[in-house]
């Protein structure tokens, strides 16, 4: 007879029901038995969510077809994440899910753009992706089969209700015999010091064993960090901003395929057009500008009427040193927090899930332990010096933050991507995120281009980009509006057609 392996996971939220989906999906149920311990009373951060393009990887390993999940969370599709005020005031760039362009003889995109810059052509680099054309004029349409065609040079993500996904996932889950209980944990119990956890006592008596405990409490960290000890390695010497206030509001007119983060006096804004309602923020650091003063800059550039009350958050930039520490493991803002200006704090539980099920023996295993938490701390510093980038190639000097923000010492991880960049255009295709354009947007321009660059006659050059840029600019001209493509895509299922709306509203 088959031993059942227990997987208690601790929390619910995007994080919980993320990891019991997946594993309800993945793990047989003659093997392993899958139980989620969260309480009504305990809220959870989601304040709405911008994604990048892994989540239609996770949603289609569920089976779950992108018709239901967008009427369930009312998502609408990304298509990139606009920069505004970020390298100058008063100048914007897209950072694109796809390509920029086209290579040309093996040479990468942006080297050919920067050469003919040089040589008078006058087109911003974002003219050249599908993603950033069609962005900028609201339309949609999900890629083009075909390789071969420019309108599959691109991919895309969603906005989407966080609480709604969560919901969403829960039914998922328990359809597949994943074990709900309502309860805040009181104690976790140990046979001793610095060993493996062995139960959750739960404050309505009931007191749960198992194998395996995930922990998805959030900020909290009530397992991986107040049990198991895991050291939380502090990166706020570089990612400043720790408060965010945050108010939902009126649609203020068609949906943008596009999140919008906009420079602020100390920090930045966020705006999630989902279909029927913004989600916005201001991430900021306190050290700067207060509460009432962020609150104050929020309200007066939302786009339209507020929803809600306003809510505060606090938080620190930093990842635990380990993410695995005997028996339990942390997926979430339990494993760490990476500020939201990427959109990668789902990617980042999608990665914790996955590594998890790579990793997942049948007796408990160092080595799994230890690859698991190398990857995984790799893949927090790649998106942390991601996301720092954005912040020091500012040319801003008008407050204090900002000039700050430029004078800051940067990891050598960090210093030397920028330097193979600044020098000779290079980009470290580990790498996350489109290199080019966010260096590119915000003043970094390669020093020397691709040598191979040379053997195409100047205006041979320009004649090839120009004919790129009108063969893009027709193409997504074909293209339908975002919330045309939108509205014929959700009155196909049935959860519109019954008169739901995401949440269970009439």
């Amino acid at each position: 007879m088959t031993t059942l392996q227990h997987i208690c996971i601790a929390g619910g939220g995007t994080a919980g029901w993320m990891t019991a989906a997946a594993l309800a999906n993945r793990l047989p149920h003659s093997h392993y038995r899958i139980t989620l311990v969260e309480s009504a009373q305990i809220g959870t951060v989601g304040v709405g969510e911008s994604t990048i393009p892994h989540i239609r990887q996770f949603n289609s390993a569920l089976g779950i077809t992108e018709d239901e999940f967008i009427a369930a969370t009312s998502a609408t599709c990304k298509l990139g994440i606009e920069f505004t005020d970020w390298g100058k005031v008063g100048e914007s760039y897209i950072h694109p899910f796809g390509e920029l362009g086209k290579p040309l003889a093996g040479i990468e995109f942006h080297h050919l753009w920067q050469a003919a810059s040089l040589q008078g052509l006058d087109v911003p680099i974002e003219s050249f992706s599908v993603a950033a054309v069609a962005a900028r004029q609201r339309k949609f349409s999900p890629p083009h089969a075909s390789r071969e065609h420019l309108l599959s040079t691109y991919t895309y993500a969603y906005h989407l209700d966080a609480s709604a996904y969560a919901r969403f996932l829960r039914d998922y889950a328990e359809q597949r015999q994943v074990i709900r209980v309502e309860a805040q944990i009181r104690e976790v119990k140990r046979d001793h010091e610095g060993g493996p956890i062995t139960a959750l006592s739960l404050d309505n008596g009931e007191q749960i064993s198992a194998d395996w405990f995930i922990d998805c409490t959030g900020f909290r960290s009530l397992l991986i960090g107040d049990y198991s000890q895991a050291e939380f390695i502090d990166w706020s010497e570089w990612l400043k901003t720790n408060r965010a206030v945050v108010l939902p509001c009126e649609k203020d007119g068609p949906s943008r395929p596009y999140t919008k983060a906009m420079a602020r006096d100390a920090g930045w804004q966020w705006q999630i057009p989902l279909q029927h309602r913004i989600g916005n923020g201001y991430v900021y650091c306190s050290d700067y500008i207060s509460d009432e003063e962020a609150e104050h800059t929020l309200r007066s550039t939302l786009p339209g009427e507020a929803l809600a009350d306003v809510r505060f958050l606090d938080f620190k930039a930093g990842c635990r040193k380990q993410l695995w520490v005997q028996n339990c493991v942390a997926i979430g803002l339990s494993a760490g927090f990476l500020e939201p200006l990427e959109s990668t704090s789902i990617f980042l539980i999608q990665m914790g899930i996955a590594k998890f099920l790579e990793h997942l023996p049948g007796t408990h295993n160092d080595a799994a332990r230890n690859q698991y938490n190398r990857e995984l701390t790799e893949q927090y510093q790649v998106i942390r010096d991601f996301i720092i980038l954005h912040y020091y190639l500012t040319q801003r000097h008008d407050t204090p933050f900002w000039r700050d923000c430029q004078a800051m010492t940067l990891p050598d991880s960090l210093t030397e991507l920028i330097l193979a960049f600044r020098d000779s255009g290079l980009v470290d295709k580990k790498q996350y995120g489109l290199w080019p354009a966010v260096c590119i947007g915000q003043h970094l321009h390669p020093k020397q281009v691709d040598s191979r660059v040379a053997a195409i006659p100047p205006q041979q050059l320009i004649g090839i980009l120009n004919q790129l840029k009108s063969d893009i600019a027709a193409q997504v001209a074909t293209l339908p509006n975002m919330d045309d493509y939108l509205s014929s895509l959700v009155a196909q299922t049935p959860l519109q057609k019954s008169g739901m709306r995401a949440g269970g509203q009439v």
